[in-house]
């Protein structure tokens, strides 16, 4: 089978997979408006609302771009019992996405993260959330939730941002769960349950969050020290495979027997690093559910981080375009003859 015939079967095994995403949600809430004075009132400028827009955020995103790969996302969280809760649950089913997952409860409000943009500049966002954990009952009923949507998943991705949704005893009974279902675990860290994720099976990092979870420090360029740190977050964590995105300076992946391989960033036009590290976890848990090598499944999610960022905003990743793309890498070329 050639390369392309091998990439152009693995794209289309993404559509039979079933993805799991538990974590923070969050809707991004964005109002464009005109501003050509500033505030008798106060030294700030006036914008004249145009435009109000509502998109999914936080592991939503992440579900989006499960979704735009081919494959069913499945978002298991909790958010609001409140208008804003009520507009999450409307954006996903104009997704026509499940909300089988989704805990509504009194007790917390709907993430939201609202960003006030005039002449292309983002003035000001205004943040509504809690970052408290969850409570007795809200933990009951989400891990209910994960339980039975665990029984469709081919891969489960932890999207974590240090919103309450995942503490460390929501983490471990959750990973202990899907661990007794052999189904594999991809996570997206943030600094508070660094952790927590004992045992799973790929645990990607950007380089700040492994600097920050492990409390050490050395400069980018310093490569003994930065194999040391995932040496021992393999060892203090028991983690099967790591992957760590460098920004500019690509990505970095090592399995279980210490294989490590180190991949260059493509050359982009950057508009917007936001999003990319969605986009990098949703093509990586895609990729483990498939078994595909380690280094492989790296590039993919090199590739496809890369080319969210020429966008502006946040926005999921374009399958024909990354396919397009991945048929000229001869790292995948390399490891896909090789698997």
């Amino acid at each position: 089978m050639s390369d392309n015939s091998t990439l152009t079967s693995i794209f289309e095994r993404f559509r039979q997979l079933q993805v799991l995403v538990v974590g923070d949600v969050m809707i991004d809430a964005y109002l464009w408006g005109k501003s050509s004075r500033l505030s008798p009132e106060a030294p700030v400028p006036i914008v004249n609302r145009l435009k109000v827009e509502q998109r999914l955020g936080g592991a939503a995103n992440v579900a989006l771009n499960v979704q735009s790969l081919g494959a069913t996302p499945l978002l298991c969280s909790v958010v609001g019992d409140d208008m804003e809760g009520a507009a999450l649950v409307r954006l996903l089913l104009e997704q026509k996405q499940t909300d089988a997952g989704i805990v509504l409860s009194p007790e917390r409000p709907t993430t939201v993260k609202q960003r006030i943009i005039s002449g292309g500049q983002q003035l000001l966002r205004i943040d509504s959330e809690v970052e408290t954990d969850l409570t007795p009952s809200e933990h009951q009923h989400l891990v209910e939730r994960f339980a039975k949507l665990l029984d469709k998943a081919d891969v489960v991705i932890f999207e974590d941002y240090d919103k309450g949704v995942l503490s460390t005893e929501v983490i471990q009974e959750l990973l202990a769960l899907a661990k007794a279902k052999g189904v594999p675990t991809v996570v997206d860290p943030k600094k508070k349950n660094f952790l927590s994720y004992t045992g799973c099976t790929l645990f990607k990092p950007n380089l700040k969050e492994l600097k920050e979870g492990l409390k050490v420090d050395f400069t980018d360029s310093h490569h003994e020290a930065f194999e040391a740190a995932v040496n021992q977050l393999q060892e203090r964590m028991s983690v099967e495979n790591v992957l760590v995105t460098l920004s500019e300076r690509g990505v970095f992946c090592q399995n279980e027997t210490g294989d490590k391989t180190y991949l260059d960033a493509h050359i982009r036009a950057i508009s917007d690093v936001s999003g990319a590290g969605d986009t990098v976890v949703s093509i990586a848990a895609l990729c483990m559910a498939l078994g595909l090598p380690l280094p492989a499944l790296a590039e993919l999610a090199n590739l496809g981080g890369g080319l969210v960022c020429e966008h502006v905003g946040v926005v999921p990743i374009d399958a024909d375009l990354l396919l397009l793309e991945a048929r000229k890498s001869p790292v995948l070329k390399k490891y896909l003859a090789e698997a």
